[in-house]
C-alpha cells in the first residue's frame, strides 16, 4: 500500500510527464502574459524549471487539482443577495479565486480549457453586471453590487484583473471590447467616482479599491484609471462628518488619497501598519499585488523603493508581530488564530524575498508555509529552498513605531529565551489605529511559546459565519472588545480611555519613555500616557528579567498613576486556566451580579471578591500543565475581584473568559506593581507536579515618588533583585539610598542582584 507521500509524488510525476508531452505544442498557443503579475521572462524561467523545483511543483499541482475540480462543477454566476457566509457571497468569492488561479495555469501550461473557463465566466458577468443595482443588503457605508460592501467588490476585481490579463492576448478584440465596456470600466468607475467615500481614504478598504482600479487599468492600458488609483480622485465632495460603519472618519481635512498616499500614511517607517497586524496582513495583499503589477508595467515608479522600501519592511514587521506558532498578536480589531500561513502572507513573503534583497531568513518562513506563489517571486523562493539557502528568522526584542513619521507611539515586543522556550511580552502604546483601534493605552499581553498567558481579547466577530450578523462585526465589538476594561490596562472610574470617543482618541498617542534590549539579563520598555483621562497621567514600565533567583524569566510591571482628584482604578489581568491558590480570602455569591452597567463592565459577571490584608496578594493558576503566579504589591483594603465575561450577552456572542481585577478605591495617586512568574509543570501521566509553588517570597516597593520607583524581589533562597526606575530626567546621573546603601547609576534604570 502506497503512503500518502508516495501517492502525492506519483501524481506530481504524472502531471509533469503529461506536461512534457505537450510542451512543444503549447508554445504555439497564444497564451502570452500581459506582464501584470507573471512576466514573459519569469514565465520562461518557470517552464525551464518545471519538474526540478519541489516546492514550486507541489504548489502548481495543488492549484491544478483545485481548479480542475471546480471546472468540472461548471460555472454559476448567481444574482447577489447574501451577506458574508451566505451562498451567493461565497459563490462569487469562489469564482474570482478560481478564475485567478486558472489564469496562472493557462499561462504556465498552455491548456486552453483554463482560458475558456475564464472567458465564459467573465462574459456571464458582463451580461449580469450592467443590470445590477446596489446590493440588497444595506449595512455598509459603501454598498457593493456583487457583494454587500464595495470592499468585497474590490476583492473580486483584484483577482479578476489577473484572470483577464492572462487571456487578454488570447481572446478576440470584440470579446475584449464587450468585457471592458460592459464589465471592467463600469466596475472601476463604480468603485471610484461613484463611491468616493470608499475610494478616497487612508484605510485598508481604499487600498483594495485603489489596487482594483489600478490593476484593471494596467491590463486595459488605461492611464486615466491607473492615475486615479495612484493619486485618488481629484474631487470627491466627501462630507467632513462622514463616518464608516465602525464610527471612523472617512476623510480628514487636507488628507491625500490614492495608493501612494496609503503607502505614505498607513505605514510607519518601521513597517508597522496603523490598523494592527490582522489588518496589515489583509491590506498587504492589494499593496503587494498592485506593486508587483506596477513593477512590471511601470518600473520607472520604482515602487518597491518607495518610502525607503516600506512594502518589504512591512513584511518583516508583520512576521515580528507573530507568536512562536506564527499567529499574529491580536492588537486592535483582530481574529485570533490568523497567522502567516494565510495566502496573503505567503504571497507577501515571496514578494519581499524577490523584490527585496533575497534575505535568507524569509526562506525559513516560506519553508514553514509550505507553499509558494506561481510567479517569478514564488519560483525564486522555491529555488532558494531547493539550494538550502534558508536561515532561521531570528525574533529579537524590537520596537515598531506607529504613525507616518514614526512619531505616534508604537508596539514593543520583548523576547526572553529560556530552556528552549520563548517568553514574549507585547506592550502597546500606539495611536488610535483608525476605526479598527481599541481604547487600550499602555496595555499588554504575555505569551509562553505561543500560548497566551495574559491575553488580549481581539474582536467580537464571526468572520463569514452568516448566522452571526452576516459575518460582520457584532454590537459587542463596541460594547465590549473596544472598551478599556477588556484590556490589561488601568481603567479609571469605570470609564474607557478618551471616554470611548473616537474623535478624541485619534488626536493623541502614548509616548515611549525609554527602552533597552541590549542586556541578556533584562529587556525593558517604558511608556507614558497623559491624555486617556483628563488630569491623569499614566506611566508603565515593563521588564522581562532572567535571573538565577527564579526558575524561569519573570515579568515585572510597574504602573504609576497620578490624578488630580481621588478616583477608582482597576487593573485587570485576563488569564487562561484554572485557579490553583490565592493567599487572600474571598467570597463567592450565590447569585451572580454584573460588575457594572456600561463601558464594558456590563459584560462581566462578578464571581468572587476579596480584600487584601497583606503587602503581597498572590494569585496562582494552571494552564496547559504549566503554573503561573501573579504577585501584586497591595495595600490593606485593595479589592481583588474574580470575574468572567458573558453578562448582558443573550446571543452568546462573547467567549466566557475569566479575569482577575486589582482595584484601588478613593485614591489620587497609585502605583500598581506586579510580578508575573512562570514556574513548574504538571505531568498528567505520572500525576506529579513540579515546582508548583511561587519562588517569590516577597515583592515590595522600596521607593516611589516623582523622581524614582524602586522595587525589590526576594526569592525563597533569600537572594534579592532590585529594579530602580528614574521616573523623569532619565538620561542623567542618579544616586539613591536603598536599604542603607547608596547606589549610583547613569540612565533611566538600574538593576541590582545580591
Amino acid at each position: 500500500m502506497k503512503s500518502p507521500f508516495q501517492s502525492h509524488s506519483l501524481r506530481i510525476f504524472l502531471f509533469l510527464f503529461i506536461f512534457s508531452q505537450f510542451s512543444k505544442a503549447q508554445d504555439q498557443v497564444s497564451s502570452k502574459s500581459s506582464g501584470l503579475i507573471l512576466t514573459e521572462k519569469g514565465l520562461k524561467k518557470i517552464k525551464d524549471n518545471l519538474g526540478q523545483v519541489p516546492l514550486f511543483d507541489k504548489s502548481l499541482q495543488e492549484i491544478k487539482d483545485e481548479v480542475d475540480e471546480e471546472i468540472s462543477n461548471g460555472i454559476e454566476v448567481p444574482i447577489p443577495k447574501d451577506l458574508a457566509g451566505g451562498y451567493t457571497h461565497e459563490r462569487h468569492k469562489k469564482n474570482y479565486s478560481t478564475a485567478q488561479k486558472a489564469g496562472v495555469l493557462f499561462n504556465i501550461l498552455g491548456d486552453e480549457k483554463y482560458a475558456n473557463y475564464i472567458k465564459k465566466m467573465l462574459l456571464e458577468y458582463a451580461v449580469m453586471y450592467p443590470k445590477l443595482p446596489l446590493h440588497p443588503e444595506e449595512r455598509s457605508y459603501a454598498r457593493g453590487k456583487i457583494f454587500w460592501q464595495s470592499l468585497n467588490d474590490s476583492n473580486w476585481l483584484v483577482s479578476m484583473s489577473q484572470a483577464y490579463s492572462s487571456i487578454y492576448n488570447w481572446i478576440s478584440k470584440e470579446e475584449r471590447a464587450t468585457l471592458e465596456n460592459n464589465l471592467f470600466r463600469p466596475f472601476a468607475d463604480f468603485l471610484s467616482v461613484e463611491s468616493p467615500q470608499f475610494f478616497n481614504r487612508i484605510h485598508n478598504h481604499s487600498t483594495w479599491g485603489n489596487a482594483a482600479v489600478g490593476m484593471i487599468g494596467l491590463v486595459m492600458n488605461d492611464e486615466e484609471l491607473v492615475d486615479r488609483a495612484l493619486y485618488g480622485l481629484k474631487e470627491d465632495n466627501i462630507d467632513e462628518a462622514a463616518r464608516d460603519n465602525d464610527g471612523g472618519l472617512i476623510k480628514q481635512k487636507g488628507q491625500k488619497a490614492g495608493f501612494l498616499a496609503n503607502m505614505e500614511e498607513a505605514f510607519s517607517p518601521s513597517g508597522y501598519y496603523t490598523e494592527g497586524p490582522y489588518y496589515q496582513r489583509y491590506a498587504l495583499y492589494p499593496f503587494m499585488l498592485f506593486a508587483k503589477a506596477l513593477q512590471n508595467k511601470k518600473p520607472e515608479l520604482k515602487i518597491f523603493e518607495y518610502k525607503d522600501g516600506i512594502l518589504v519592511k512591512s513584511v518583516f514587521a508583520l512576521i515580528n508581530l507573530t507568536d512562536a506558532d506564527g499567529e499574529f498578536f491580536p492588537l486592535n480589531d483582530a481574529q485570533k488564530g490568523m497567522s502567516y500561513f494565510n495566502k496573503s502572507v505567503i504571497m507577501s513573503v515571496d514578494a519581499a524575498y524577490f523584490y527585496g534583497e533575497h534575505n535568507p531568513m524569509l526562506l525559513s518562513i516560506a519553508k514553514k508555509q509550505g507553499e509558494v506563489t506561481l510567479d517569478d517571486a514564488g519560483l525564486a523562493v522555491a529555488l532558494g529552498l531547493k539550494n538550502n539557502e534558508e536561515q532561521e528568522f531570528l525574533k529579537e526584542s524590537i520596537i515598531l513605531t506607529d504613525g507616518p513619521k514614526g512619531n505616534k507611539g508604537g508596539v514593543a515586543i520583548l523576547h526572553s529565551k529560556e530552556d528552549k522556550s520563548m517568553y514574549s511580552l507585547v506592550m502597546k502604546y500606539t495611536s488610535q489605529g483608525d476605526s479598527h483601534g481599541h481604547y487600550d493605552k499602555l496595555s499588554y499581553s504575555f505569551y509562553n511559546e505561543g500560548e497566551e498567558v495574559i491575553q488580549d481579547y481581539g474582536f467580537a466577530r464571526f468572520v463569514n459565519i452568516e448566522q452571526k450578523n452576516g459575518g460582520g462585526y457584532l454590537k459587542e465589538n463596541s460594547s465590549w472588545a473596544k472598551q478599556s476594561i477588556a484590556h490589561n490596562t488601568i481603567v479609571q472610574n469605570e470609564t474607557s480611555h478618551f471616554n470611548g470617543d473616537f474623535d478624541t482618541g485619534t488626536k493623541f498617542h502614548s509616548e515611549q519613555y525609554f527602552s533597552d534590549f541590549s542586556k541578556q539579563e533584562i529587556q525593558i520598555i517604558s511608556a507614558k500616557e497623559n491624555n486617556a483621562y483628563p488630569d491623569t497621567q499614566m506611566h508603565r514600565t515593563m521588564a522581562l528579567i532572567n535571573s538565577d533567583i527564579f526558575q524561569k524569566p519573570v515579568m515585572i510591571d510597574i504602573f504609576r498613576v497620578n490624578g488630580e482628584k481621588e478616583n477608582q482604578y482597576d487593573l485587570p489581568f485576563y488569564y487562561f486556566g484554572q485557579i490553583i491558590e490565592t493567599n487572600f480570602e474571598y467570597n463567592s455569591p450565590e447569585k451572580l451580579e454584573k460588575l457594572g452597567v456600561e463601558n464594558g463592565y456590563q459584560h462581566l459577571w462578578k464571581e468572587a471578591a476579596g480584600t487584601s490584608t497583606a503587602n503581597n496578594s498572590k494569585f496562582t493558576w494552571s494552564n496547559n500543565n504549566k503554573f503561573y503566579t501573579l504577585t501584586n504589591v497591595t495595600k490593606e483594603g485593595d479589592s481583588l475581584i474574580m470575574g468572567r465575561l458573558g453578562a448582558s450577552d443573550p446571543q452568546f456572542n462573547l467567549r466566557r473568559d475569566p479575569v482577575y481585577i486589582w482595584r484601588k478605591n478613593n485614591i489620587r495617586d497609585a502605583v500598581f506593581v506586579s510580578v508575573l512568574e512562570p514556574h513548574g509543570s504538571y505531568n498528567p501521566i505520572t500525576e506529579l507536579g513540579n515546582n508548583s509553588f511561587s519562588q517569590i517570597q516577597e515583592a515590595k516597593i522600596l521607593v516611589d515618588n516623582d523622581e524614582y520607583t524602586a522595587v525589590e524581589l526576594v526569592g525563597f533562597n533569600k537572594a534579592k533583585l532590585i529594579l530602580v526606575i528614574a521616573n523623569k530626567n532619565g538620561e542623567g546621573q542618579h544616586s539613591l539610598r536603598l536599604n542603607n546603601n547608596e547606589i549610583s547609576w547613569k540612565g533611566y534604570y538600574t538593576i541590582i542582584e545580591n
